[in-house]
């Protein structure tokens, strides 16, 4: 197989300019006529949605929450990244598109992360006239602050809201829609299947989640806006429904999927507290602006905080990487923090976090300032910890958060399955093995605004004489039967393990084999141990209550089943990569001060997976990055 990312020719800066001159078009007229699925109503489903429906497409959105406002997308507290270059500091859009290239250990397509930085211009005015209330300047001008991987102020903010308050406008944008009743809501319906007819993405079969119906559901093009699959760890960042399993169903159907095994891991996590948790809190990584972070600088050290003095206090990320400091990528500070609590530095109950001090923020700034720009995470963190940071340092620990990995998409987001689309986090494209912070809420929100209505429509252009997709296709009868075949399965099994048993297991198999690092002999244990689990699921698992009826347990089944095979590609992928890169660290290529080691000579493409059937090794398909604009080089944030 060989993979055509279709990306446009010409000068980098002209590439999606020249692609929307010649990108084909629907007659409004004709709009109606063609049906649009959108699965996820996140930032980057609500928005797509939202305006397919305002272009007069026929528009059916589906969620597993009880609302769209309940999206994954409001945890992304921190702020959305523009090369505005409000603060006069030299960022542009050539300036951003560098730092998330660098950011991603240049494992990323050239021609997406420019159209990305290139489009987050006209988000921040397209926010505001939404009303999002982005954090301001004393006169009223629109203020930023820096992120990880970044010596510029580029990155706009809404207290530590951003992405709750992106979304309420994304959100105001779909339901005015489904006002006009050019949009279809389906809350509480998850997708459990793509239908692919003639090679085409047609459908969907979704469950009603409070009755237990089956429901075939039809279209011209499939919208997946599912967002990641980090929650396969349990411990996450993530909230407890987030799941893979859109992605991963729209896989063994066709969908090649791109680097699963660069998962990040965000270093501003609260840690764990005990074996009863099944998620951890993300502070935003805001407050790494104004936070030191340090540990102890003896083994063992059991004073509080505040009682070690300045100089038995090892601030190790100004001392690793004095240009970047507290501020360095979240790949580089996850692994620097996990190495000083391995070496036995860590602090807290367990041990097993590092300290995140304001005290000589507040005194050079006064509390007040403090509390203007991250008062809400203040009190979040008193709320949860019972400890007030303004009088001594928080507690954080690193913790899964964003896969990069996803459903590998060409320029125009569309998959290896023609008219199915994958958006924001549900796609590999824009940020390499590592994301930069504050760029998740910004990937998502452009792909929906701004990229994807012009691609949508010049695949839909071909669609106009198709007519109505029925859904009595055999090929919906065959999904619809595959699906009823697997919760009948699920149902009938009657075993002693909960299936938060098998999940949390596995997540601790693959945060120790496939986490932070990784090695050859892990990581071919971890595939043994995977199938192993997985056989005992399908042997041992106890799914309660019926398949046609609210069940929750049965939708954890699913999700879980899923993760299996997830979590065994991510190993494959891994293991294959012969190189450390981002959040891909294997522990036998480092340089001799345990830095990430690239193989360029080797490694310089993207991992593409096709499925190839149960229990068989999957195929690997190269897609070579080509680099015109930029030679990479050794990335070094010292």
């Amino acid at each position: 197989m060989v993979l055509n990312s279709k990306i446009p020719e010409g000068p980098l800066e002209k590439k999606w300019e020249n692609y929307k001159k010649t990108a084909k078009l629907v007659n409004p007229a004709n709009r109606k006529k063609l049906d649009v699925i959108v699965v996820g109503t996140g930032l980057a489903g609500s928005s797509i949605a939202a305006s397919l429906g305002e272009m007069g497409y026929n528009v059916k959105s589906f969620c597993f929450q009880d609302s769209p406002r309940r999206a994954h997308s409001v945890a992304a507290q921190g702020g959305v990244n523009a090369a505005k270059n409000y603060k006069n500091d030299g960022d542009s859009v050539y300036r951003m598109f560098v730092d998330t290239l660098k950011g991603g250990d240049f494992r990323a397509r050239e021609a997406n992360v420019y159209r990305m930085a290139e489009c987050s211009l006209n988000l921040i005015d397209q926010a505001v006239a939404q009303g999002v209330p982005f954090g301001r300047e004393y006169g009223g001008y629109l203020n930023n602050r820096s992120f990880g991987g970044v010596q510029v102020s580029r990155t706009f903010y809404a207290r530590g809201q951003t992405g709750q308050q992106l979304l309420l406008g994304a959100y105001q944008a779909l339901m005015r829609q489904v006002g006009k009743k050019s949009v279809q809501l389906f809350s509480r319906h998850e997708m459990l299947d793509l239908v692919v007819i003639d090679g085409k993405a047609r459908g969907i079969i979704v469950r009603n989640l409070d009755t237990g119906e089956i429901e075939r559901h039809a279209a011209h093009a499939v919208v997946l806006a599912t967002g990641g699959y980090g929650k396969i760890y349990y411990l996450s960042t993530l909230a407890m429904g987030c799941n893979g399993s859109a992605i991963w169903r729209a896989h063994k159907k066709g969908a090649l999927m791109a680097s699963p095994s660069w998962i990040q891991v965000h270093p501003t996590s609260l840690p764990q507290s005990g074996d009863y948790q099944s998620k951890l809190t993300l502070m935003s990584e805001s407050l790494r602006n104004d936070g030191r972070i340090w540990v102890p600088a003896n083994e063992n050290e059991n004073r509080k905080a505040n009682d070690i003095p300045d100089e038995e206090r090892d601030y190790y990320l100004e001392r690793r990487y004095p240009a970047f400091g507290n501020l360095a990528p979240r790949d580089i500070s996850s692994r620097a923090a996990k190495e000083r609590i391995d070496a036995g530095f860590g602090i807290g109950p367990l041990k097993n976090a590092v300290y995140l001090d304001f005290s000589k923020a507040i005194r050079e700034q006064g509390k007040e300032k403090i509390q203007e720009k991250y008062g809400n995470l203040f009190d979040m963190y008193l709320k949860i910890t019972g400890y007030d940071a303004y009088q001594e340092p928080m507690m954080i620990s690193p913790s899964a958060h964003f896969s990069m990995g996803g459903l590998w998409v060409d320029y125009e987001l569309m998959t290896t399955i023609p008219g199915l689309f994958a958006l924001g986090e549900a796609n590999f494209a824009d940020h390499g093995a590592n994301r930069l912070g504050a760029n998740s809420l910004l990937q998502a929100s452009v792909d929906g605004y701004f990229i994807a209505p012009y691609t949508i429509a010049n695949y839909l252009s071909n669609e106009i004489h198709t007519g109505k997709i029925a859904t009595a296709n055999s090929e919906f009868e065959k999904a619809e039967n595959h699906v009823k075949q697997q919760i009948e399965n699920f149902i009938t099994i009657k075993g002693t393990k909960t299936v938060d048993y098998f999940h949390k297991t596995l997540g601790k198999l693959l945060y120790d084999y496939c986490g932070l690092a990784r090695n050859e002999e892990g990581l071919k244990y971890a595939i043994q141990e995977i199938r192993k689990l997985k056989q005992e699921f399908y042997k041992d698992v106890k799914v309660s209550g019926q398949g046609d009826a609210m069940n929750s347990e049965l939708e954890k089944a699913g999700r879980v089943a899923d993760y299996f095979e997830i979590g065994e590609l991510m190993c494959y992928d891994a293991l294959t990569r012969n190189e450390s890169c981002g959040a891909h660290f294997r522990e036998e290529f480092q340089t001799p001060d345990g830095e990430a080691l690239r193989n360029d000579e080797e490694f310089q493409f993207i991992s593409a997976w096709n499925w190839t059937g149960e229990n068989k090794e999957p195929e690997l398909v190269k897609e070579p990055l080509i680099f015109e604009e930029i030679k990479p080089t050794v990335r070094s944030y010292k």
